[in-house]
């Protein structure tokens, strides 16, 4: 294993990628309709990752889509436009296609501000597919979902037919989903926890999103700050979920979005100026009780409070005077969407791919079992499984199957350590400047402690994990 599996930043295929491309065109090879299948499971290798957001209706799915996207496309205020899923993918021209749940296809019209037509009940929705071109979905394709446990049970049942149900009646109506974001407004609920548990993600390929962070605890008029105040709760929450997410980032995701759509211009700036000599609690008393003494028209401080909240119509004050430019700029800054979109792009992202090639050697395994030509399709897929940069596949492969039988059992802890290192010394445990001697023997002694505890396990599940960390610490005794 020369390195745990990081995708490159670069746009050139990674190894993961690589041995499996090879392996498609070996399959291509055999000739007959594996040409098809090798086709067909490419496509899925090539496309980048799906990642689902999920959460409460009003959580803030919607607007966090719009802040990543970088242009208003996801509906935030219409309910009819929320209540089924919605594939935004990478994609030219403009377009939106309903996808029904048996798989059929129809373009719908699309129009600036309102409602999609779907054209049939939302029942009969498997998702909509929406393109649009956009750098923002070049290396990800993001899923916005209905909010779970709301008003009617329809949204939720929505969400689970095209990410539960619709995978097992028909792969054609199913999302396909490889990493997760989770929003929440404070500590998730039992259904919500067990929803997010139902669809098959583990910690590793699950971001916790802390939403509305601006307006935390008592928000803007509190004793607090409440971006710091919703950070340190991030912290604690992050220990508290470990189980089901990887970490927890706040994210203010009206001042993300805001920032990254181009909705506050300049006109809105100079009303931040004119609103600048007023107090806090003055004006929002002015607001209520006395508009007619508001420096700007009442329409207008509405308007703000839509574009930016409370917390930004009293901090944003003071970047005004440099104009819109300044304004959003402040607004990215402190909305922590930054260090989402790190998260997204690096760790998220990473194992969203190897969860997807995890889906592609069972998709290989499939073809094993059913297909005449499964001898010469075996010795390709045995190769392809050995290869030393397949091993953090089979290591996650391995965690998933672990963590839904037996979530306490030790080796969890020590996959988890090995498929979250940025490099071989730091899955191994070791300082990053290690050296060569220092790993192997780390290696070898870690490989000894793995062949003993195989002696007693307490589950098949116990058992393929600790095959995949003996092959991964192989590997790295080896020098591969």
């Amino acid at each position: 294993m020369s390195a745990p599996h990081i995708p490159p930043q670069t746009g050139a295929p990674d190894p993961v990628h690589q041995r499996i491309d090879a392996a498609l065109h070996q399959l291509a090879a055999l000739g007959g309709d594996l040409v098809a299948h090798a086709n067909r499971i490419g496509a899925i290798l090539w496309s980048p990752p799906r990642i689902v957001v999920v959460g409460r209706l009003k959580a803030g799915k919607s607007t966090l889509v719009n802040a990543l996207i970088g242009a208003p496309v996801a509906e935030t205020a219409a309910l009819e436009a929320t209540n089924v899923v919605t594939v935004y993918e990478n994609g030219a021209p403009s377009r939106a296609d309903v996808v029904s749940t048996d798989g059929t296809r129809r373009p719908v019209p699309l129009a600036l501000g309102t409602t999609v037509d779907l054209g049939v009940p939302p029942e009969q929705v498997a998702y909509v597919h929406r393109y649009l071109p956009s750098h923002a979905l070049s290396t990800i394709t993001l899923v916005d979902t209905p909010g779970l446990a709301t008003l009617t049970v329809t949204n939720a049942a929505a969400t689970e037919r095209a990410l539960i149900d619709g995978f097992e009646q028909t792969r054609s109506a199913s999302v396909d989903a490889d990493a997760a974001v989770f929003l929440f407004d404070s500590m998730p609920r039992t259904d919500e926890v067990e929803f997010l548990q139902r669809l098959g993600f583990i910690p590793l390929n699950t971001l916790g999103v802390l939403s509305r962070a601006d307006g935390f605890g008592r928000g803007v008029l509190g004793n607090r700050d409440p971006l710091g105040h919703a950070a340190e709760h991030a912290n604690v929450l992050a220990r508290r979920l470990a189980g089901q997410v990887g970490t927890v980032v706040p994210v203010a995701g009206l001042l993300a979005q805001t920032s990254h759509t181009g909705a506050f211009t300049d006109a809105d700036a100079h009303a931040l100026v004119a609103l600048a000599p007023l107090a806090p609690l003055e004006l929002f008393d002015l607001l209520d009780a006395d508009p007619a003494a508001l420096p700007v028209p009442r329409d207008q401080v509405w308007r703000l409070l839509e574009l930016i909240g409370e917390y930004g119509l009293v901090h944003a004050r003071a970047q005004a005077t440099g104009g819109a430019h300044q304004v959003n700029q402040w607004l990215s800054g402190v909305s922590g969407v930054h260090p989402l979109r790190a998260v997204l792009e690096q760790s998220l992202r990473r194992f969203a791919v190897l969860h997807r090639a995890g889906r592609i050697l069972a998709e290989l395994d499939a073809l094993v079992y059913s297909h005449p030509a499964r001898d010469a399709i075996r010795q390709i897929v045995s190769a392809l499984r050995t290869d030393p940069a397949l091993v953090p596949v089979e290591l996650l492969r391995a965690l998933r199957s672990l963590l839904q039988a037996d979530p306490s059992a030790p080796a969890v802890d020590e996959l988890v350590q090995v498929l979250r290192g940025g490099t071989i010394a730091e899955a191994l445990g070791l300082e990053p400047t290690a050296s060569p001697e220092q790993i192997r023997a780390m290696a070898q002694q870690k490989l000894v402690a793995v062949q003993a505890q195989s002696v007693s396990t307490r589950s098949a599940a116990e058992d393929t994990a600790l095959t995949a960390l003996t092959h991964a610490y192989t590997v790295i005794v080896r020098g591969h």
